[in-house]
């Protein structure tokens, strides 16, 4: 049985306001046959950095073709490029403010175009919501077998990313915290390639566990997540609230 395309939508737009159904409209609309798929519509407004960490995180239990539809972009109605851009297979449609970039440098190669061609978008074009007049338009076409080279020019290089990077020396990471779940675990930017000896934060060695319930009750605590990331956590708390944690503290890690 042949494969639906499927259409994997991702942006800030919450599901208060119309915006997500605008969205869904123009996608049933241009390509009815594509299976839409809502990966989240909760991203913190404005906030880059968890459109990025989020997309990275799903990307590889998505089938190839998929086309995903990501729309963070506080710079909505300026010079800023949009892109289009295939990474192993999938496609991937949003502003160049850099929530692509960690896609692309996953990737050995990559290809991206600026969108610049306005045939394929919907007509006028609304200076506050390029979403739903230029980056909709472009997921369906894409979603129906549309080839990336007519959208527009060759993108050869991407805004940077927006997660702040982890600095590697011989006997120690020096990270940070870079977002916060639902449930108040924080992220750090560590990946878990080395076991340490000491997890640091605010001077304080942590303790060290396998999982959140094995963590002892009220105590923060350090882990590797789902992510392959270290994490810091407070067991069924909130560790962001508990212990007034905000992104870009630091962590450590001695090795």
């Amino acid at each position: 049985m042949k494969q639906l395309p499927i259409i994997a939508l991702l942006t800030d737009f919450g599901t208060v306001d119309w915006y997500v159904a605008s969205l869904r409209g123009v996608l049933v609309s241009r390509a009815p046959k594509a299976r839409i798929i809502d990966i989240t519509h909760e991203i913190p407004p404005y906030d880059v950095i968890a459109a990025a960490l989020t997309l990275s995180a799903c990307v590889e239990f998505f089938p190839r073709k998929t086309v995903f539809l990501v729309v963070v972009d506080p710079a909505v109605g300026t010079r800023r490029s949009l892109l289009a851009m295939e990474v192993n297979g999938r496609f991937f449609v949003g502003p160049d403010n850099g929530l692509l970039s960690p896609v692309a440098s996953s990737a050995k190669r990559y290809a991206a175009v600026h969108l610049t061609k306005p045939s394929f978008w919907l007509k006028p074009v609304s200076r506050t919501f390029h979403g739903r007049d230029i980056l909709a338009p472009v997921a369906a076409y894409l979603a129906k077998g549309g080839a990336l080279s007519r959208l527009g020019t060759v993108a050869r290089h991407l805004h940077p990313s927006p997660i702040p990077p982890c600095h590697s020396y011989p006997k120690r990471q020096e990270g940070s915290i870079v977002h916060i779940d639902r449930f108040g675990n924080l992220l750090t930017n560590i990946p878990a390639t080395k076991k340490p000896v000491a997890v640091l934060f605010r001077q304080r060695r942590l303790p060290v566990v396998s999982s959140y319930a094995t963590a002892p009750k009220g105590k923060l605590v350090a882990l590797v997540g789902s992510l392959g990331m270290w994490e810091l956590a407070v067991r069924e708390e909130s560790a962001a609230a508990s212990f007034r944690i905000k992104p870009g503290e630091a962590v450590i890690l001695r090795s």
